[in-house]
């Protein structure tokens, strides 16, 4: 099955859960009311999830001579990847990680934060930008950005229905809308990130170093794990590393898969 193929599945069945929602409230009406929510939630995300990312961290867009040796990594990726260099933003955070966001590699932007460059390797930041640039390169900015958005909006959709319909109903019913609707959609979501970062790894590693990779993953989760910061957790996917504080079944529910295995498959690479 094809990367496309793959990732349209997860998005049209949490496109379908819209649907089912709203005619098994509302009929025909409310089914109509589900896919234009959907409709809504996917297009906001494609033109404006990178503004609203950037925002959210405070990411403040810099110049190639503010920080050389970065940029000139980021050319030497993009150069690599055949595909246009994007904005640089920088994040004053001092958790170490980084972030691409934007619809396309015509419209995108990398971020990364103060404690990746104080902690890391020149070397290993270059690594980080080329597991960054894969996520571009392959649109999983756009992909994750629009499951996020639609797994958001699901929850959202289901209280609407919860708290404006008076009809009889049964107690399983609400359970379902409540409980399972918005489950289904953040399994769907995960499991897009998940296998993405195993891709956005494997491109880094061919387009840079898979030792300096897996060195700057350790690192970084290394600090995540012992200085967590809080945070939204739907935001968790954007980052090589998630950087929020783990929650309760983090490990059924994280939208990444474990570091080591990363870790271990990027040293296999090297060999």
């Amino acid at each position: 099955m094809s990367s496309i193929l793959r990732t349209l599945i997860p998005l049209s069945v949490l496109t379908a859960l819209f649907l089912a929602i709203g005619y098994y409230f509302a009929g025909s009406g409310g089914m109509i009311i589900g896919f234009l929510v959907a409709l809504a939630a996917n297009l906001l995300a494609y033109w404006y999830s990178d503004k609203f990312v950037l925002s959210v961290y405070g990411a403040k867009k810099v110049k190639p001579n503010d920080y050389p040796e970065v940029y000139a990594s980021l050319e030497k990726i993009c150069k690599k990847a055949d595909m246009p260099v994007p904005p640089l933003y920088y994040v004053n955070a001092n958790v170490p990680n980084a972030f691409a966001t934007g619809r396309d590699p015509n419209h995108a932007a990398v971020a990364v934060t103060k404690g990746l460059l104080a902690h890391l390797s020149t070397e290993e930041v270059e690594a980080v930008l080329a597991h960054e640039i894969g996520h571009v390169k392959n649109r999983d900015t756009l992909i994750s950005a629009m499951a996020a958005t639609l797994a958001g909006a699901i929850t959202w959709f289901a209280h609407i229905f919860i708290f404006s319909n008076n009809e009889e109903r049964s107690a399983a019913s609400y359970l379902l809308l409540l409980i399972v609707a918005p489950l289904a959609a953040t399994i769907l979501q995960l499991a897009i990130s998940r296998g993405r970062e195993f891709e956005a790894d494997r491109f880094g590693a061919h387009v840079s170093d898979p030792l300096s990779l897996a060195s700057a993953l350790e690192k970084i989760s290394a600090e995540a794990t012992a200085h967590p910061v809080k945070g939204d957790p739907a935001m968790s996917a954007l980052f090589i590393v998630n950087p929020f504080k783990p929650g309760f079944l983090a490990g059924l529910f994280s939208t990444h898969p474990p570091v080591q295995d990363r870790i271990s498959i990027l040293r296999h690479m090297s060999v």
